[in-house]
């Protein structure tokens, strides 16, 4: 049965008046020693307003039904597992300490980026660095080279700093708790850390990511925005609550499995889901069926009243039932910002008769930021409204520090390249300037370097860079790649 809309009105004016007497609890002359009592009791006691705006409808409440759902997604998890490099690793290594390294890397690598573009890298890394000592022993450039192309750079850094930390501060042996994960590893966070607990070491420590959050939306019919730190919060209470104490790092790869080949985020395969009978999300779709069906008798399903604002965990008002989409009204889609519109006027400089063959001009980007301590053509930052004339004085001014007064009037204008991070829309302005007829340039400043075709394929040049290149093909320097 709902509350009523003034209950809920009472409950958030509660926290909203518990929060009040936090701030002055903290402001007030009381004993330090009384403070975190104090704030315990708060905490406590805003827990129990936000379970009382839930429904019961969105959580598991049977014991009985939690351990059925265990069993029937452990079941199809044994007979459906894709065979996966990283899994392989975590089976068959008795080392508990290189057990937790592999599932770390695989971890890390796998955050944002698709398992198929994952198993080559995956592959080389563990041949180039099967231990922590390995990895910890490498070089910065090294392990930028290695990564170059899967993208968002600094994981890669912080995967060497944290081995470094725990073979110099911890003996080589991993901490063995997610909690201690988290406070102890450079870049590892709730999931990570919940993940390589529980693969590695059998901790029951349930973990969200975002293929668990649409499993976790779907089977219980979470249509808020997962994003906000309540509905997340609920997550990874559900989370913990169906994570099996017995078989905790199959659970949570079921899981995640599951939410990557059936309960996909478009056209889910729900025939094929061994969790059907507990997902409220496909309960919803075949109520709408009857509901639709004036000949067939009133359905008997329990449901959580939606848009009526008294759930906090219902979707929004603003955000009807869609009729097309069944099961993939859930989760709410989170609203995005577009990325910002960056410029660059970026050269791709040669020396056409230097020793041993024509070689190209990279620099070092610097060690924090976007695309920390990766190479590049020399670039330089321009208004996008700006006119070619000053993309090409900014640029001769960029390339002056690195290899002195060039010819302007070889400078040519080649196109553009358009790549999109995360957050920025990035537009290439690519030149070309060959340096025929001139002096090789012999002193190259720290940070810059001379290199051939084959060194430019094989250094750690970001994905960006090695766009540019098809723009042109300079006869003696690089084809078109």
């Amino acid at each position: 049965m709902k509350k009523p809309r003034t209950a809920v009105a009472s409950c958030r004016k509660q926290v909203s008046s518990q929060k009040g007497r936090k701030k002055r609890a903290l402001s007030s002359s009381q004993t330090k020693s009384s403070t975190p009592d104090v704030l315990a009791g708060q905490v406590k006691q805003e827990e129990t307003a936000l379970q009382i705006s839930v429904s019961p409808y969105h959580l598991f409440r049977d014991p009985a039904e939690v351990a059925s759902f265990r069993k029937s997604l452990l079941c199809w998890y044994d007979q459906e597992k894709r065979d996966l490099p990283w899994r392989r690793k975590a089976e068959d290594e008795v080392d508990p300490d290189r057990r937790a390294y592999a599932v770390w890397v695989s971890e890390v690598m796998l955050q944002q980026t698709q398992v198929a573009t994952v198993i080559d890298y995956y592959t080389r890394w563990m041949q180039k660095w099967p231990t922590l000592q390995d990895l910890a022993n490498a070089s910065l450039e090294e392990v930028n080279q290695l990564w170059a192309g899967l993208g968002y750079y600094s994981r890669g850094r912080r995967l060497q700093e944290g081995a470094r930390k725990v073979v110099v501060e911890l003996g080589g042996h991993m901490p063995r708790t997610a909690e201690t994960l988290q406070r102890i590893l450079p870049g590892v966070g709730r999931y990570t850390a919940g993940a390589i607990a529980s693969i590695a070491f059998g901790k029951a420590a349930g973990v969200v990511d975002g293929n668990v959050i649409r499993v976790l939306c779907r089977v219980r019919a979470i249509g808020a925005d997962p994003s906000s730190t309540m509905v997340s919060q609920q997550l990874w209470s559900l989370a913990q609550q169906l994570v099996d104490p017995a078989r905790p790092g199959d659970f949570n790869q079921a899981a995640m499995e599951l939410g990557a080949t059936v309960c996909t985020p478009q056209r889910p395969l729900c025939s094929q889901c061994p969790v059907q009978s507990f997902c409220r999300a496909y309960q919803r779709v075949e109520l709408k069926k009857l509901v639709a069906s004036p000949s067939l008798p009133s359905p008997d399903v329990e449901e959580c009243a939606p848009n009526t604002g008294q759930c906090l965990l219902c979707a929004p008002p603003t955000e009807p039932w869609d009729q097309t989409l069944g099961v993939a009204n859930f989760p709410r889609k989170a609203s995005r910002r577009p990325p910002r519109e960056e410029c660059s006027a970026t050269c791709v400089l040669e020396q056409p008769g230097a020793p041993g063959g024509a070689r190209i001009l990279l620099v070092q980007r610097p060690n924090s930021g976007l695309l920390a301590g990766l190479w590049e053509f020399p670039s330089v930052i321009v208004e996008p409204s700006a006119q070619g004339q000053c993309h090409r004085q900014a640029l001769l001014q960029e390339l002056q520090a690195w290899a002195g007064p060039l010819p302007e009037a070889h400078l040519q204008h080649l196109g553009q390249v358009v790549h999109i991070f995360s957050h920025i829309k990035l537009t290439y302005q690519v030149y070309g300037l060959a340096l025929d007829g001139q002096t090789p340039v012999t002193i190259t400043p720290p940070g810059a370097r001379w290199l051939t075709r084959e060194d430019f394929h094989t250094a750690a040049v970001s994905t960006a860079m090695k766009k540019a290149p098809p723009l042109f093909c300079f006869p003696r320097c690089i084809p078109c790649i």
